[in-house]
């Protein structure tokens, strides 16, 4: 018998049980389990005069733990198939396929040719029905059922199978869930097939970004369309690493006319150019021309570019999200999901909730029994209080920012190049300050990750959720906003308050108002290349740990659990032993790999105006992440149980959030392209519509008098507002509230626009493709013609 529908259970090493405890009555079948602590087997009986479960006992290597050995007959399978309303094919697809689907060309250079895929025969398939054998295309019985569809039933068997001893009262206890949850079973698991199968799958995930046929015989729905979402991210991806490297080689070839950058390394002009000190009391002057690296730098992330790309990645987005439906639509038929229903077992009660909750009460309108109200509000205040708790670290980091920033002033001051020359000629408090926090800061988010991990499964354990279902999307919502505030917070900061709340010399803003600690200030060439610092550290940083985490934990965790396991390792190692050294994939393993993804998804759509090679970098560690997810998922983790998904699931509706929510921050105030053009369309001289001029005019002069140092000497900062004399001095000047005006009206016509474009799109972009729709009734039309002339073919048969 082919081990693809086997499912091992190891029960627990120590246990002693009396030989009389029973799993029984499930579905018209019972399955008697007879228990000694040297002996394990599983004896059928039945109700239906069908053996559900045929069964072996294996002892293991160290002589502690034993091994149940399942698969069930074609009797079973066909019953169960019939119960679960499995859909298997009855009739060659006779609808020819669309050879010329749009934009498929572009695609090519990423899909493995059709002779390596070997592609199956399309067919017509309809729900089975053990009493209509003949009317479907079977030619085999033992291969007729894939692997993922057998060893699906098994479980589906042993997940609803009572036990209970036979003094007992309470007989109502029944699943495996809940022998695996107080113990009495180790583990229960598909074995994977051999070896040299698995390679075959890991070698075809790992080629390119499509999706094997055989994965979805393997895994099941649910783990295939996790890759084949994967997949087609890691396509659309390629298209905006393009444009975001042309945007990037843009700034990059125009480096020589940027005018304001020439402005401020000039000995002229930035060398004549005394600052303010960058900070109270112990920072000294410094001239313009310090700067110099960091605005040739600045420059090949805003400019022109930036702002074409912002645009474009509103418009890449909806493209993404609207393509995916419609790919998602094309694989819910080819994978027989149109009628689907969310799969029983993730609608079943959990054990946690049926041994919990023990208080409460009954819903007036659907009189199904809920939780009471205060267990809610409980639950929302401990929402509420991590939330803060991660604001409150955010703002330690800020602390941490403007203490160092004021301390490498400070430093720098003393340096030989300085006395009011340079701070340095790499490198800026702002740089160092931007550079060291975003490190420190990333630490601060990997240790955090973990603890946020643990208190939002803690929260949704204590609101005991009712289904597996309801448990994974509660636990969707809550880590995702958990980890939104604690990857993307350092960025927001940067982005939208940086240097926006300064105040003069003078009257300087300090954090908190009390504290000594000023606000900062951006670069005289803006603060787009700290975000750009801060993204790529967070970033790579985060895809780099991730992968190593993903490849090296679970590998050398398997090399010490074997190497533990095996007390004569002379002996032969079983495959179900092996299987069992490997680790355990849980329930919410692939929720990890779609976090990871969407954290992604957002660190290249919220921020990437300013770093247009963000997306370079998502596609070189997506072309990693499939080899190792696919390496992972065949070599150092146990086969998990089959399941069906006809979609991602909630992370849909977030992706939309985030795709909306990008449109926002990408054509907001973190780029210095509409002051520039503000300076040039309305106040560059003579009206040449040149930047000549530009940085003078973008810094304001300060008196010494309002400056903490003994030097008196006249000293600019960035701002615009009228010079110490005039009769307005130190308050706004109009091209300030002119460039406010232009930055908001920017704001408001780029997201009508970007926000038409997308609604466009959407609406132009069906999401069901119209041969999708043409199979499905065909479908449908077949189905009830072949069941009828069925029908009348066997009430001829009989009469006759």
């Amino acid at each position: 018998m082919s081990p693809s529908h086997h499912l091992s259970i190891s029960p627990s090493p120590h246990l002693t049980m009396s030989p009389s405890y029973h799993l029984s009555k499930s579905l018209q079948i019972s399955i008697s389990l007879h228990l000694t602590s040297h002996h394990l087997t599983i004896s059928p009986f039945h109700h239906l005069h069908i053996s559900p479960f045929l069964s072996s006992n294996q002892e293991s290597d160290d002589g502690k733990t034993y091994y149940v050995k399942i698969h069930t007959p074609w009797d079973v399978l066909a019953t169960y198939a019939d119960v679960l309303k499995i859909k298997v094919p009855f009739k060659a697809n006779d609808i020819p396929a669309h050879k010329d689907i749009p934009m498929n060309w572009l695609f090519t250079p990423f899909r493995l040719p059709n002779h390596i895929m070997n592609p199956e025969p399309d067919y017509f398939t309809s729900p089975f029905n053990k009493e209509k054998i003949d009317f479907f295309l079977i030619d085999d019985k033992e291969t007729f059922f894939p692997p993922s569809v057998r060893n699906r039933i098994v479980y589906y068997i042993l997940a609803r199978c009572a036990y209970y001893k036979e003094d007992s009262d309470d007989k109502n206890k029944k699943g495996i869930k809940r022998l695996l949850n107080n113990g009495t079973y180790g583990a229960a698991f598909p074995l994977h097939d051999v070896r040299s199968y698995c390679i075959t799958v890991t070698f075809l995930l790992a080629a390119k970004t499509a999706l094997p046929s055989g994965l979805l015989k393997y895994y099941g729905e649910k783990i295939g369309i996790y890759f084949a979402w994967l997949g087609f991210y890691t396509e659309m991806l390629f298209f905006a690493a393009v444009v975001g490297l042309i945007c990037f080689l843009y700034g990059l070839f125009t480096f020589d006319d940027n005018v304001w950058s020439k402005e401020i390394c000039s000995e002229e002009i930035g060398g004549n150019i005394i600052m303010c000190p960058l900070c109270d009391k112990t920072c000294g002057y410094w001239k313009l021309n310090s700067t110099c690296n960091s605005s040739w730098q600045s420059h090949m992330f805003d400019n022109v570019g930036t702002v074409f790309f912002a645009i474009f990645m509103g418009i890449w987005v909806t493209l993404f999200l609207e393509f995916w439906k419609r790919r998602q639509a094309r694989l819910e038929y080819e994978w027989d999901l149109v009628d689907f229903e969310e799969e029983q077992q993730q609608l079943q009660l959990r054990p946690e909730y049926e041994i919990k909750c023990t208080s409460r009460r009954l819903n007036r309108v659907t009189q199904v029994l809920v939780l009471p109200s205060l267990t809610c509000i409980i639950t929302l205040a401990t929402v509420i209080f991590w939330i803060s708790l991660i604001i409150a670290c955010i703002i330690g980091v800020i602390a941490y920012r403007l203490a160092v920033y004021a301390a490498f002033a400070s430093i720098m001051k003393d340096s030989p190049t300085n006395n009011i020359h340079m701070v340095g000629s790499l490198i800026t408090p702002q740089l160092a300050t931007s550079v060291t926090a975003s490190c420190i800061n990333f630490v601060i988010i990997m240790i955090l990750n973990v603890m946020y991990e643990r208190v939002a499964i803690w929260i949704t354990d204590m609101e005991i959720p009712k289904t597996h279902l309801e448990y994974e999307n509660k636990l969707t919502v809550k880590m995702f906003l958990f980890q939104f505030v604690n990857y993307y917070s350092s960025c927001f900061y940067v982005a939208f308050f940086k240097g926006k709340f300064v105040g003069r010399p003078g009257d300087y803003i300090y954090m908190f108002g009390w504290s000594k600690l000023r606000n900062e200030e951006c670069d005289p060439g803006g603060c787009l290349i700290e975000l750009t610092t801060q993204l790529v550290i967070v970033m790579a940083g985060k895809q780099v740990w991730g992968n190593i985490q993903e490849a090296l934990v679970p590998w050398l965790l398997n090399w010490w659990g074997s190497r533990k396991a095996r007390s004569h390792p002379e002996s032969l190692y079983s495959r179900w032993e092996q299987d069992h050294d490997l680790q355990n994939f849980s329930h919410l393993g692939l929720f990890y790999e779609y976090l990871e993804m969407v954290i992604q998804f957002g660190f290249i759509t919220l921020f990437v105006a300013s770093f247009p090679l963000a997306p370079l970098l998502a596609l070189l560690n997506n072309i990693i992440e499939v080899r190792v997810d696919a390496w992972k998922f065949t070599t150092q983790f146990r086969r998990p149980v089959a399941a069906k998904a006809h979609s991602i699931g909630a992370w849909q509706e977030i992706l939309n959030g985030v795709a909306v929510f990008s449109v926002v921050t990408n054509v907001t105030f973190t780029s210095d392209m509409i002051p520039r053009l503000v300076y040039m369309y309305a106040y560059s001289p003579d009206n040449d519509l040149s930047m000549k001029g530009y940085i003078n005019n973008s810094l304001s002069v300060a008196m010494c008098v309002f400056i903490t140092t003994p030097v008196s000497l006249s000293s600019r900062y960035r701002d615009y507002r009228y010079p110490p004399g005039h009769e307005k001095q130190y308050t706004h000047t109009m091209q300030f509230w002119h460039i406010l005006a232009a930055k908001l009206a920017f704001i408001i016509i780029m997201e009508h626009v970007v926000f038409m474009v997308k609604f466009f799109v959407a609406w132009m972009i069906p999401d069901v493709p119209a041969e999708v729709k043409a199979r499905v009734k065909r479908e449908r039309y077949l189905i009830q013609e072949y069941l009828h002339n069925y029908e009348v073919f066997i009430l001829m048969k009989t009469c006759t």
